[in-house]
């Protein structure tokens, strides 16, 4: 562990002109006085480093002195292009890899583009989370994530869900958990849970998506798997998003909305191209303006909570049942503001 801090330390001033032993025991975690033996040691190994008495003083490489030790690592070079994400390095286990392919890189830039980093940084960030939610990371996710590195096979348990079918009929989700033998192909974080894309031998080989948040155990192997070429995760993910929206649209309802109105319904739906298509379908509006949209949901219980948001700018014409519902709560809100 002493080489990859000495070498840490190399880095450190050849990026910085000079750096004060506080400023080098924070970034080393380490103490001061550890900072000064590691100095001396360097020193002694023919690295120039010197040492500035005073108040003003620290550390500094003489001569333009620059290390050939540069070269990234595999997995230091795979996680540099996750760089922009540094919570989702943090939840992995990956931030120590990515703090080390920066420094590397940062000590292999020319002078005149030692400001790089900081300027992406400063014009860069992506904040994954959804509005109004709290992230929890799942417990086994660093678990699943060097499964993911190191294409090996893992056992889980998984909670899996009961169907749609049956919740709708009992008003009342059960779940069971099964065990499954996987290959991990691939992580994928939307909007602040965490996916799984794997293949699982036991059903037929076929590709499919998990929750992490449902696995209640990981074991990984010995085996590793043999990575298909043809698997593309960004665009396997999209197709499964876009198929799991559809499945999940299983009613429609027709509604009457007005010109803002229709402006709110992706903000209420969560859907924006769902919404998108149901204005495209729309015909001519009408004297008021109005257009008639028949828009997919989830089910009429869904939709009475979305399509409420919307107010008076929206009617609901069909189905019977969710307009009954509907001019009851007009009713009730009447009475109440009254």
């Amino acid at each position: 562990m002493r080489a990859a801090r000495l070498i840490k330390m190399v880095l450190l001033l050849q990026a910085r002109p000079t750096m004060t032993a506080t400023e080098l025991a924070r970034e080393l975690e380490v103490s001061e006085r550890t900072v000064t033996r590691d100095a001396q040691a360097l020193a002694e190994a023919g690295v120039p480093v010197y040492a500035d008495r005073g108040r003003a003083g620290g550390y500094r490489l003489v001569g333009g002195y620059r290390t050939r030790l540069t070269g990234l690592a595999r997995s230091e070079a795979e996680v540099l292009f996750l760089s922009g994400v540094p919570g989702a390095l943090r939840e992995m286990g990956l931030e120590d890899a990515a703090s080390a392919a920066r420094l590397k890189v940062s000590a292999a830039l020319l002078p005149s583009l030692k400001d790089a980093p900081s300027t992406a940084a400063q014009r860069f960030h992506l904040d994954a989370p959804g509005w109004w939610q709290e992230p929890k990371t799942p417990e086994l996710l660093p678990a699943v994530a060097e499964a993911v590195w190191d294409d090996r096979c893992v056992r889980v348990g998984y909670r899996r869900p009961a169907r749609r079918e049956a919740k709708r009929a009992t008003e009342r989700a059960t779940e069971r958990e099964v065990e499954r033998d996987l290959e991990p192909y691939g992580l994928v974080l939307k909007a602040g849970v965490w996916y799984l894309c794997a293949r699982a031998a036991e059903e037929g080989g076929d590709f499919r998506v998990y929750r992490l948040d449902r696995f209640t155990a990981v074991a990984a192997g010995e085996a590793r798997f043999v990575r298909d070429e043809g698997f593309d995760l960004p665009r396997f993910w999209e197709a499964r998003a876009e198929e799991f929206a559809r499945t999940v649209l299983r009613d429609t309802v027709v509604v009457r909305v007005s010109p803002a109105g229709a402006a709110l319904l992706p903000y209420t739906t969560g859907d924006r191209g769902v919404v998108r298509e149901a204005l495209e379908r729309a015909g001519e509006p009408d004297e008021e303006g109005r257009l008639t949209l028949i828009l997919p949901v989830e089910s009429q219980e869904v939709a009475y909570s979305q399509l409420m948001a919307v107010g008076p700018e929206l009617e609901v014409l069909e189905p019977a049942e969710l307009r009954t519902r509907f001019t009851a709560a007009a009713r009730a809100l009447r009475q109440l503001y009254e």
